[in-house]
């Protein structure tokens, strides 16, 4: 009688610890996605006007 109680325990015991962990899905975080809007056509232009006019102030100065 002992071993049968014994061999209940040690196959509880061994039962229990196999399941420890439980089956559970993994919690995986979702990736941050950060898009770059794009800049307005006009700015483009307002450097290269603001340069252009520089080079004509300095050229057609008296």
């Amino acid at each position: 009688m002992k071993k049968i109680v014994l061999a209940a325990a040690i196959t509880a015991v061994a039962a229990t610890a196999g399941f420890a962990g439980g089956l559970e899905a993994p919690i995986m975080e979702i990736p941050v996605i950060i898009e770059e809007t794009a800049a307005s056509s006009a700015g483009g232009f307002i450097v290269p006007l603001i340069l252009i006019a520089l080079v004509a102030a300095a050229i057609f100065a008296p």
